[in-house]
Order: C-alpha cells, then sequence, then structure tokens
C-alpha cells in the first residue's frame, strides 16, 4: 500500500483542526486533516438537543465568516456545526471524513512521523493533534453500576423524555450541569443540583453583555486563573435568550441544592456541607467582576449606564443555609444522575516518545509540544482562558502554525 506524504497531519476535525487548516492553508502548507467521524461531530452528536452558545453569535465565531444570524443571537448546536463545516470548505484544506488514526509514530532512520490510519498512511515532518478539550467523559466511581440508578455523563443526555420517570440529580455546576438541571426543573422533574466551587458573571452588565466585558478587561487573555489556583466551572448561559445564571433562583424556582457529593452507601448520597460557602464564593468572583467593569467604564469614559441593582445578593433562603446533607435515591423517587464533572484526554494514539506525560496529559508549552515536531490545538488554557472556546482556538491555531513556518523555515538552508 502506498504511503501519502505531507508536510503536517493534523488529527481532529473539530473547531481546533478547522482553524489549524485555516492557517495551514494561507502558508501554503501541505496537509491533511483526519477525523474519524464527520467535521464539527461533537458539535451535533455531543452536546444535548436545546444547547446553544453561551457566547453571543458575534464573538463565538472564526475572523472570517459570520454566522449570518443576529450579532447577539446564540447560535443553536447544530447551527454550530453548519457554520463550522462551510467555514472548513471556504478557509481549509483537505479533511478526510471516517478516518481514524491508530497511531503516530516518529521514524527510525530519518525526519518526521509515520501516521497508520483506517484508511491509508500518512508521513509526515509535522503532526498537530486537534483532538479539542472534550474528549473522555468522567465519571467519577461513586455509585456502583449495581445500585440500579441509571448514571449518564453530560455528554449522553439530549432532553427530559430521553431519561426514565423519576427524579434526577445532576452534578455539577458549571455551564453544562446548571443548564441540565434548569432544562429539567422545567420539564416538571423533580431535580437535586450539586454545587461545588463555580464562577458565574453576570450574562449583560452595563448595556454589554459578558463577553465583551471578558474582553476588554483582558480576562480572555489570562495566562492562568486569576487567583493562581486550579480553574473553577464558570456558569453561564445562552438559553433562553440568555440569561445570569443565579442558583439562589433556581432554588426558589424548586431546584434542591446541595453541596458536593461524596459518598455513596446503601442508596444514599452523601453530600458535603459547603454549599453556602460555594455560592458565596461565586457571589464574590461575581461582584468583582461588576467592580473591575465599573472601574474600567470609569478609567475609559465610558457612557454606559449604571447598574447598582446588579451589585445586591439576595439573602439565602433556609434550603441553602440549611440544604439536604443526603439524598436517598428511593425515597425521593430519584432515578438518574447526570455526571456534569468533565472530561479526561485519551493520547493513546500519539505514541512519540515526550509527547505526553504517564498521566496522558499533553507536554507542551502554548501548543508547541515538548516532542519536536508534535503540536497541539484546543486545549483548556493552552495559552489562556479562551483557548478551548471557538474564539480562542483560532489564535492558539495561529500560533502554532507560526511555530511550523518559523521550523520550515530553518530547515530550508542549506549550505
Amino acid at each position: 500500500m502506498s504511503v501519502e506524504k505531507v508536510d503536517v497531519v493534523v488529527v481532529g476535525g473539530g473547531q481546533s483542526g478547522i482553524a489549524a487548516s485555516e492557517h495551514l492553508t494561507a502558508k501554503n502548507i501541505s496537509h491533511v486533516v483526519l477525523e474519524k467521524n464527520r467535521l464539527a461531530e461533537q458539535w451535533r452528536s455531543g452536546r444535548w438537543d436545546s444547547l446553544v452558545t453561551n457566547g453571543p453569535a458575534w464573538h463565538d465565531r472564526f475572523p472570517l465568516q459570520t454566522h449570518g444570524v443576529a450579532d447577539d443571537d446564540f447560535v443553536p448546536k447544530d447551527g454550530v456545526a453548519d457554520y463550522l463545516e462551510t467555514y472548513a470548505r471556504a478557509h481549509g484544506g483537505d479533511f478526510r471524513e471516517g478516518v481514524e488514526v491508530l497511531s503516530v509514530t516518529r521514524n527510525a532512520h530519518r525526519p518526521g512521523f509515520y501516521v497508520a490510519t483506517t484508511a491509508g498512511d500518512f508521513e509526515c515532518d509535522y503532526v498537530i493533534a486537534a483532538t479539542g478539550a472534550f474528549q473522555v467523559p468522567v465519571i467519577p466511581s461513586v455509585v456502583p453500576d449495581a445500585s440500579g440508578i441509571n448514571q449518564i455523563h453530560s455528554d449522553s443526555y439530549r432532553n427530559p423524555a430521553d431519561l426514565p420517570e423519576g427524579g434526577v440529580l445532576v452534578v455539577g455546576s458549571g455551564s453544562s450541569g446548571v443548564q441540565i438541571a434548569d432544562e429539567l426543573r422545567d420539564a416538571g422533574r423533580n431535580v437535586y443540583l450539586a454545587v461545588g466551587d463555580h464562577d458565574r458573571p453576570p450574562r449583560r452588565y452595563r448595556d454589554r453583555d459578558i463577553i465583551w466585558w471578558m474582553g476588554a478587561l483582558h480576562r480572555w487573555d489570562a495566562p492562568e486563573f486569576e487567583e493562581g489556583g486550579k480553574p473553577v466551572a464558570m456558569a453561564m448561559s445562552g438559553a433562553k435568550g440568555g440569561l445570569t445564571v443565579d442558583f439562589r433562583e433556581l432554588s426558589h424556582r424548586g431546584v434542591h441544592l446541595v453541596g458536593k457529593a461524596q459518598s455513596f452507601a446503601d442508596g444514599v448520597m452523601h453530600f458535603a456541607d459547603d454549599l453556602a460557602r460555594n455560592l458565596h464564593e461565586g457571589d464574590r468572583r461575581y461582584l468583582e467582576l461588576l467592580r473591575e467593569a465599573d472601574q474600567y467604564a470609569a478609567l475609559n469614559n465610558l457612557d454606559l449606564p449604571e447598574e447598582p441593582e446588579a451589585h445586591i445578593i439576595a439573602e439565602d433562603p433556609e434550603a441553602i443555609t440549611n440544604p439536604p446533607r443526603t439524598l436517598d435515591f428511593a425515597a425521593e423517587g430519584v432515578t438518574t444522575i447526570i455526571w456534569a464533572t468533565g472530561f479526561a484526554r485519551k493520547y493513546d494514539w500519539l505514541q512519540v516518545e515526550g509527547a505526553v506525560s504517564p498521566e496522558g496529559n499533553p507536554l507542551h508549552h502554548r501548543g508547541i509540544g515538548a516532542a519536536h515536531g508534535i503540536y497541539f490545538v484546543g486545549l483548556p488554557w493552552q495559552s489562556r482562558r479562551a483557548s478551548s472556546f471557538i474564539y480562542g482556538c483560532w489564535h492558539d491555531a495561529q500560533f502554532v502554525v507560526n511555530s511550523i513556518a518559523s521550523k520550515q523555515f530553518y530547515h530550508s538552508y542549506r549550505t
């Protein structure tokens, strides 16, 4: 079987791979993008039915093409997939769908890499791993399968009607967990939401969307979590036209808020006594952002309407000061757990020494791999907070492709 030769093999045809292809095409670097499913498949089949973007259409896009909708609209998931596919055809290079990469190995006695796939093999000088931030769903081993409770990850949730009858425990207070819990409550389900550490910015403040403020305040460009610790989940939503996530409002609407899920025994889930603390930490971050926005508006003489009422935090109801510490699934009629607990990474196909750590995490600086010739795009916090978002991965892909072009320039030198 013949081996196809290109300068770069891009693994993954989601938003990160499409962004990489655009930049490679612009620099006339020969490449192929290999996607084991369809282009932008994660947006089509890896999300729930009602999902819309968390940011408005004017922002959650690539630079060369708009969504073709009103700037402040929140685009449905299938609309995003269609947009990315159209963008790829217009601005990208050679895309191969239905091709799974089996292994990437370094050539033994010559430069470059050998890429084995389900549809023929490739040789290349560089590899860009663009498999994104959402690779392997993580379900903590808290509740045994023998419990009889239906357990799914948020990436498998589609709509309330697909779940068994009965109540639902949603674990995770980021955007996915909050939006799913809200949708289930609207559908009449009895919902418990386990709330951990989180950031809950306002949807809009002083006539600007939070996405605008995050950009103006350089928060999208933050190279690490502002407090120097582990990044926390951001609870924001474009659902229902875009609303500020308010856990107290969810509680008033009948969602049972509880602390972090800790342990399970004899049909009962036990929760940490940290609900109020977690909510107050979220309040602190919320108010901190408002104060920073006010300072920015004043310093730049922006004619934006003041919004003092946004600084008022409602008092904690009894349901928050004294939340349930346990949940008896049978007694409360709860039949399903939805784990909105994030994703792990999987690079077992990347069999290049020094490319990933023993734990399987990519070794890189801003996407430039520790293993020469290996690059990454679409990782959470790859170079900044925005890295795993549509807007952010485009800029990271540009940086990575510029690095490859620089390598080509130096390798072209002949004495």
